[in-house]
């Protein structure tokens, strides 16, 4: 395998950028959710230490009763403080008592009866048991163990604890979303700046081509007019100027919207092969069949379509390095027309096959890499088909296949 040694480098330097990144990325979110961790045990531990003396609060007020002369300011204000921790208040048996900060008992416009009120009660004890073990308040009213009663105080998380959990993913969801639309923005803008650059050198090729193309023409004419010329000579020669002429024009296309045509697709598809064969190795055996009926015409810009029938062609030579069978069908495909080219030649990896319409992506040792993405981009983009590797085995050869 050998990659251009220029797109090599860029993809090398987007790929370590992209690993550097996204590993700064992956230990600010690691952060993050530490941070919130350890703030969520910090305030549930606090919770659970305010249940405690919640309770203990609860215990001293029923064991001193409610005339004994002790000052219960301090109890008093650690009971009513409590505005946030929903609990209940059960006894021995499990009968609910007292419950604080039930969402559900807390809505005054909804008048709930005893069995309506009870059934949320018992549910959310159910709850709470499963959340946090209750708290067990021995009552030893009269001073005689055998006369204690055992509560039991069940209770959960506050509303804020619990959105405090979820709130670092809520957050990272946010900055991911965010940042998507940032990185998709810039690769927006940095493919446009691409792809500008391109166009310009496109084009610019188009311009310097123009003139020693006309010279060769003039050079030609001059040939013509001498005496002894072989005029077959020429008229190959002006075979050759004119496909130079034809790549000019298809250069100069590039960027710009293409004037689409209705056309005989095999007959462009034969003719394109016609030319190739008869300057490419001798030792290639080719094979052309046509299954498509003479009036069916597909909307296809000339020039651009047999590039792609030319860069297909020409790879497949260079897979079979020069000796092999190279066979091209056009035929009806699910309404549509596809069109085969299949080689004989050493056939294409997985791993190979999912890189190969890549820029720069190349396995021969010279050229740019481009010829395939080239291609794919005027198959899809400009004439709305498809080109994909429909099969290929090692050692065996390769089919590519274009639908219009």
């Amino acid at each position: 395998m050998y990659q251009n040694r220029l797109f090599f480098n860029l993809n090398q330097q987007l790929s370590r950028s992209r690993i550097i990144v996204i590993t700064v990325l992956l230990t600010i979110g690691a952060g993050v959710l530490y941070y919130f961790n350890q703030l969520g045990q910090a305030l549930e531990e606090r919770e659970k230490t305010y249940a405690f003396l919640y309770a203990e609060s609860i215990r001293f007020t029923i064991e001193q009763g409610i005339n004994s002369p002790c000052d219960y300011t301090f109890v008093s204000e650690v009971v009513a403080a409590n505005e946030t921790i929903p609990t209940i208040l059960v006894d021995q048996d499990g009968v609910a008592l007292d419950q604080r900060n039930i969402p559900e008992l807390s809505d005054t416009s909804k008048v709930l009866s005893a069995e309506e009120e009870n059934a949320i009660l018992q549910r959310k004890i159910e709850e709470m048991a499963l959340e946090h073990e209750p708290i067990a308040i021995s009552l030893n009213i009269d001073g005689s163990a055998e006369n204690a009663e055992n509560m039991y105080l069940y209770y959960s998380s506050s509303l804020t604890l619990k959105e405090l959990r979820y709130f670092p993913y809520i957050l990272l969801a946010t900055f991911l979303i965010f940042g998507t639309l940032a990185f998709i923005a810039y690769s927006s803008s940095r493919r446009a700046e691409q792809n500008r650059v391109w166009v310009g050198l496109a084009k610019e090729t188009a311009h310097q081509l123009g003139t020693p193309i006309s010279g060769l023409l003039g050079w030609i004419g001059v040939m013509r007019s001498q005496p002894g010329f072989d005029q077959t000579i020429g008229d190959e020669m002006e075979k050759d100027v004119n496909r130079l002429e034809t790549i000019t024009t298809r250069f100069s296309n590039i960027g710009s919207v293409p004037a689409m045509k209705e056309e005989n697709i095999g007959l462009v598809v034969k003719e394109t092969i016609g030319y190739l064969e008869r300057r490419i190795s001798t030792k290639i055996n080719w094979s052309f069949e046509n299954t498509v009926s003479l009036d069916t015409m597909t909307s296809i810009n000339r020039n651009l379509f047999e590039w792609v029938i030319e860069n297909l062609c020409k790879n497949a030579v260079d897979a079979m390095a020069g000796v092999g069978s190279l066979q091209i069908s056009v035929f009806p495909h699910q309404g549509k027309v596809g069109i085969d080219i299949t080689d004989s030649g050493k056939g294409i990896s997985k791993s190979n096959q999912r890189k190969i319409f890549d820029p720069g992506f190349s396995t021969k040792k010279r050229g740019w890499g481009l010829g395939l993405t080239l291609a794919k981009r005027i198959i899809e983009t400009y004439h709305n088909g498809k080109l994909t590797i429909y099969h290929s085995e090692i050692g065996k050869g390769t089919t590519f296949r274009i639908v219009l």
